[in-house]
């Protein structure tokens, strides 16, 4: 996922993750072949969080912040992924959203894209689903 993540130029600005051993382990793992250090800023309220904890903790993300980043759980992020994406304009984006309301397993990615200007503002059904990736797709 760290190669595919950039080789699609996805790098974030900043990677959120949750404390659990998991997940700090993906985290090091995805980012060990990156082109440059990322920040990493791990999160005790990440840690197992429902979706409004875990959108909680991105309204917070300074607004210099262009591109991030979250590692976290499921069922949370899923549904967060879910709640957070538009209804799907396109039929590439219908598939994605498909396909994550078939199944967000571990190490999933899902990519969208807001048109908001600070964090605090990202709300349920404003983002753009660009691209949904599971490891087996790879």
């Amino acid at each position: 996922m760290g190669k595919y993540l950039a080789r699609e130029k996805y790098l974030p600005d900043l990677i959120l993750s949750s404390t659990a051993r998991r997940t700090v382990e993906t985290a090091d793992l995805v980012t060990e072949r990156w082109p440059k250090t990322q920040r990493i800023d791990y999160v005790e309220a990440l840690y197992l969080a429902e979706p409004r904890e875990i959108l909680s903790v991105i309204r917070g993300v300074p607004d210099s912040i262009k591109t991030l980043m979250v590692i976290g759980h499921n069922p949370g992020m899923e549904q967060l992924a879910a709640s957070l994406s538009r209804e799907p304009v396109k039929r590439k984006e219908r598939d994605r959203f498909d396909l994550i309301e078939e199944k967000f397993p571990t190490g999933a990615l899902a990519v969208m894209d807001f048109n908001i200007s600070r964090w605090r503002d990202i709300a349920p059904g404003q983002g753009e689903l660009i691209d949904f990736v599971r490891p087996r797709d790879l």
